[in-house]
């Protein structure tokens, strides 16, 4: 699975921007799905993920009830709406996958990885 990200820009506080990470190669389905964020010199932040059927998902307080999560099989996209936006949330944002045997959020090792895409969130 080859993971291409895109969507980012600069921004100003409580504007909005939506995400696209689109997959080639088979069974996208079979994947769990997440984006990360990371700012240099900080660690990685896994802020969402979502199950293969896009039943589960999870998000970490930093963006719950701002962020949203969607996959659309069809498209072998995953998408990540940010609303609200913050400066905090100033990072590269990647999208990730994972090979699930089940539906879950969490567990399985992402192993596939896009190239990250650049959010600036001016204040």
């Amino acid at each position: 699975v080859q993971l291409q990200a895109s969507g980012g820009g600069l921004v100003h506080t409580g504007d909005s921007l939506r995400l696209s990470c689109v997959a080639s190669g088979r069974a996208f389905s079979s994947h769990l799905v997440g984006w990360f964020r990371q700012v240099p010199g900080q660690e990685r932040e896994h802020v969402a993920a979502l199950s293969r059927s896009g039943g589960g998902t999870y998000y970490s307080n930093s963006v719950k009830d701002r962020f949203i999560i969607s996959r659309d099989n069809e498209k072998n996209t995953v998408y990540l709406q940010m609303n609200s936006l913050k400066p905090e949330d100033t990072a590269v944002y990647y999208c990730a996958a994972a090979f699930s045997d089940y539906d879950v959020v969490m567990g399985p090792r992402y192993e596939y990885w896009g190239q990250g895409t650049q959010v600036t969130v001016s204040s």
